[in-house]
């Protein structure tokens, strides 16, 4: 199978992290795709996924899986015997659903936002608004305040163990200093438990 991915864009980040964790790495190509130059708007990408978007998983018979969480719960599926990383039980599965949104609503998404329309990375093919990306950027100071205090008195966001929210939560972190956002010297839980992630041998990948 393969994977066509941006590896500096924190959502292809967040599948080579999760496949890490399951020891899956070896399992795919990774096809790097050049966004800054339009590749994911050609039409060879575009059959691949519409959205123009990475990452895309390529399975062995052309079969094409788009969207970060898809992919990575394909690998949570047909790879049964690995950490499940969504949850084992009914209540962990909701709990990590859960934060999975929280993360990509309230953290992820802004921080791109504030990306895209802060720098004009993209301005070749969108209309940036300065005002909207210095708002996004606010938003994302304001929930790792939240995710500060969250941490006061745990190690990982959930289930009292890793799952896919840590990875989603510290692939957003990690991204956020292009935008010259970073966890403030007052936030110590979140300080530690960025430490702690980025400690194992999958934030390396």
């Amino acid at each position: 199978m393969k994977i066509y991915e941006t590896s500096t864009a924190p959502n292809p980040r967040r599948v080579r992290m999760f496949m890490a964790e399951k020891g899956l790495l070896e399992k795919a190509e990774f096809v790097q795709v050049d966004i800054v130059k339009g590749e994911n708007l050609t039409p060879e990408f575009a059959a691949r996924n519409p959205m123009k978007k990475v990452p895309v998983l390529e399975l062995d018979d052309g079969t094409c899986i788009s969207e970060t969480l898809a992919i990575c719960r394909y690998f949570e599926e047909a790879y049964p015997d690995t950490p499940r990383l969504f949850g084992e039980t009914a209540l962990e599965k909701a709990q990590v659903e859960q934060w999975l949104r929280w993360l990509e609503f309230y953290l992820l998404q802004p921080t791109t936002m504030c990306f895209q329309h802060g720098t004009g990375y993209f301005n070749d093919r969108m209309n940036p608004i300065k005002e909207w990306g210095d708002e996004c950027g606010n938003q994302v100071q304001d929930f790792m305040v939240f995710l500060n205090d969250h941490l006061a008195d745990k190690e990982y966001l959930c289930c009292n163990r890793f799952t896919a929210a840590d990875i989603t939560a510290f692939a957003t972190i990690a991204f956020a200093r292009v935008v010259k956002i970073r966890i403030a010297p007052e936030q110590e839980h979140l300080q530690a438990w960025y430490d702690r992630i980025k400690a194992r041998p999958s934030a390396s990948v």
